[in-house]
């Protein structure tokens, strides 16, 4: 069995020290507090222990990640992706979209001939992946019993140096578009950004622009308003920031967590205005999302014959069969052959976001596949998620987990992991919520060999 396996499976050391999460979270006096508001709104946000993966399974992921991107940049696949897109995501204004989030499932099954069969499995990608601010404090707050665990975690970039790495994304999303006029202010928009379960987050994001002299708020769409060529920031709108009461701020980059891909909904309408305009830089996306993020590209990217046909390499039409789940548009003239199937299917909203309104076929039943099918769904064979065996007071405990894959222009930037029981990730389940990823070296141990121990 493999080392990962073994870990997630017998290792259940609680390695996060909560003080080191206190310091991480409050490192500006703008945000003392938030780690003891955190347990109390939030205590199944943070787990107290790490998710193993292999070497072999993070270089797959990154390899996977740069197929799919190159796969995406080719003509054939843009023009089939927009043809049915909406009219706003036709335009691409040079921004590539940061916080692209890769999610994936490592089943660590074993066969036959006692191998694990881990591949990553791509589950969904989505464009304003939420967690990696808060999942880079974690990381950092790890009891690092050895030099094995440090260089684990340290898979990729420095923990330590991440805020200056986002930083200099927003930059280059900036430049992409404005070139060398300098960036002023940013505003981190999000519908009722004060309830969104993640908003601790906007308040470091907030943190991270103004430790570098870039001018930050949080608002809602409601607060923005398009006059003059401007997109302007009301000095009445709820979380402000250092608005005064006397002005209003103009707005140079919008950072896009709404879930409204396509800004259709009317409360969006200035913003949409001024995207359109190109007076604001806005980051992610509407093209950004239907390039990557519309759950019909899982369709395309596992039609092995469309790929044939676009001359996609066979070295990189064989990854993508490795690693994305067979997927299907959802139509009523198959609906008895996907009904037969179901048990083998996840049904998720074209639309959708964080697993709301997503059916396992197994648990469906005639009211929801009634949805479904007047829905706008695509069916995707289901690949069970990984198990991680934590220590939830004093009781060994299963739980699922996925890693995600925080990613710009196809490169890797964090894994983190979220742990949870149930159908998908809910940040409600005792001992579950976000957990650090360790890559572990390439060991495989015998079957017959004891479990390693843990030295924290």
């Amino acid at each position: 069995m493999q080392l990962d396996a073994t870990l997630n499976q017998s290792c259940q050391c609680v390695t996060l020290d909560r003080v080191r999460l206190q310091v991480e979270l409050e490192r500006d006096p703008a945000v003392q507090g938030l780690a003891g508001s955190l347990q109390q709104t939030h205590p199944h946000l943070f787990s107290n222990s790490m998710v193993f993966i292999s070497t072999k399974s993070y270089e797959a992921i990154a390899e996977s990640i740069a197929c799919i991107e190159r796969v995406m940049a080719m003509p054939e696949y843009v023009g089939h992706t927009l043809q049915d897109a909406p009219g706003i995501a036709q335009f691409s204004f040079g921004p590539s979209g940061v916080m692209m989030g890769y999610d994936f499932h490592i089943n660590a099954n074993v066969d036959a001939a006692g191998k694990t069969q881990n591949r990553p499995q791509l589950i969904e990608i989505n464009t304003n992946a939420g967690g990696a601010m808060l999942s880079a404090a974690l990381a950092r707050s790890q009891i690092l019993c050895c030099q094995p665990a440090a260089a684990g975690l340290d898979y990729n970039q420095q923990l330590a140096r991440l805020h200056d790495v986002w930083f200099a994304m927003f930059q280059n999303e900036w430049r992409s578009q404005r070139g060398d006029q300098p960036l002023r202010h940013v505003a981190i928009v999000d519908d009722t950004p004060e309830a969104q379960y993640l908003a601790p987050e906007f308040a470091l994001f907030r943190q991270m622009f103004e430790a570098r002299g870039v001018r930050a708020s949080i608002a809602s769409p409601e607060a923005l308003q398009w006059c003059d060529g401007v997109l302007w920031l009301e000095p009445q709108a709820p979380a402000q920031g250092q608005i005064t009461p006397d002005s209003r701020q103009a707005i140079d980059l919008v950072y896009n967590r709404l879930t409204d891909f396509d800004l259709s909904s009317p409360a969006h309408l200035a913003l949409r205005e001024a995207y359109l305009a190109q007076a604001v830089v806005l980051t992610p996306h509407p093209h950004a999302h239907a390039l990557r993020a519309n759950k019909r590209n899982l369709v395309t990217l596992s039609d092995a014959a469309l790929l044939f046909e676009w001359s996609v390499p066979q070295g990189d039409r064989q990854v993508l069969e490795n690693t994305i789940p067979a997927t299907r548009t959802v139509s009523k003239n198959d609906a008895e052959s996907l009904w037969a199937k179901r048990r083998q299917l996840f049904f998720k909203p074209v639309a959708g976001y964080g697993g709301k309104a997503a059916f396992r076929g197994d648990k469906l039943t005639k009211g929801a596949w009634a949805q479904v099918l007047e829905g706008d769904f695509v069916a995707q064979t289901v690949v069970p998620p990984g198990v991680r065996v934590v220590n939830v007071e004093g009781v060994s405990t299963e739980l699922k987990y996925d890693v995600r894959a925080y990613t710009y222009q196809g490169k890797i930037q964090l894994l983190t992991a979220r742990t949870y029981q149930g159908q998908t990730t809910n940040f409600r389940t005792p001992g579950g919520g976000f957990s650090p990823v360790l890559v572990v070296p390439r060991v495989e141990l015998p079957l017959d060999v004891a479990t390693p121990s843990c030295a924290c």
